[in-house]
């Protein structure tokens, strides 16, 4: 198999196709964040979704900011790198989730119960320390990052503007998502998802062509048969 840079750039697009993809299928169907909760099957399926999305989500980011390092400067290098903290930092929060408060619940309910309560703000009876902190750093990385990185593709024209416009407008109403139950505040990341599918299909797209210009460009000189002749 010959691995190539386009190669890995077209597999990063189609990353992140499927993260934003995941990101808007997951909302609806996430269970609530309780301990009764916590050992049922619908958790278990939105905690691999979820794990799969952050691996797929980073990587399709990285593709993404890479093939335009030059062109977003340091803004988008202070972007990628907070947006793609953010999924390095829901990859272990929720690696947690699914596969250690499972089995931990029947021992320890009032654990889990402050946990969950890290990211949902109903708190628990168990200080967790400096895990207390992460809803506020997840949201300092998520909605400050993510805006960055989208200003930043919109300004270096080289991927969709309006995928960059859309990732934009999505981290402005976010926190608006707060206000809401969790179903309904669960509609403030459609935007999001849809942007990272904007963005992968755009970033996969641009390189299939870059690669197709070159074959074109080689079959188009033909020779001179009246100079020949």
């Amino acid at each position: 198999m010959n691995i190539t840079t386009t190669k890995l750039i077209r597999a990063a697009g189609l990353s992140a196709v499927l993260a934003g993809m995941l990101y808007i299928v997951r909302q609806p169907i996430h269970p609530s964040d309780d301990v009764s909760a916590v050992t049922g099957s619908a958790w278990a399926i939105v905690g691999y979704m979820t794990l799969c999305m952050s691996v797929l989500g980073l990587v399709g980011v990285t593709g993404i900011y890479l093939r335009q390092v030059k062109e977003t400067g340091l803004l988008g290098l202070i972007g990628y790198l907070m947006f793609g903290l953010w999924f390095v930092l829901l990859t272990a929060f929720t690696f947690a989730q699914t596969l250690i408060l499972p089995p931990l619940a029947p021992e320890a309910p009032q654990f889990v119960d402050s946990f969950l309560g890290i990211f949902s703000g109903s708190g628990g009876e168990i200080s967790l320390g400096a895990l207390g902190a992460m809803s506020l750093v997840s949201a300092v990385l998520y909605i400050p990052g993510g805006l960055l990185l989208g200003i930043a593709i919109f300004r270096a024209r080289i991927l969709s503007r309006w995928g960059a416009a859309l990732l934009v407008v999505g981290m402005v109403i976010t926190p608006l998502a707060s206000v809401f139950p969790h179903t309904a505040g669960s509609i403030f990341a459609v935007p999001v998802g849809l942007a990272l599918i904007w963005l992968g299909y755009s970033l996969w797209s641009e390189e299939r062509k870059s690669t197709a210009f070159p074959v074109t460009s080689m079959r188009s000189p033909q020779p001179d048969q009246t100079a020949a002749a």
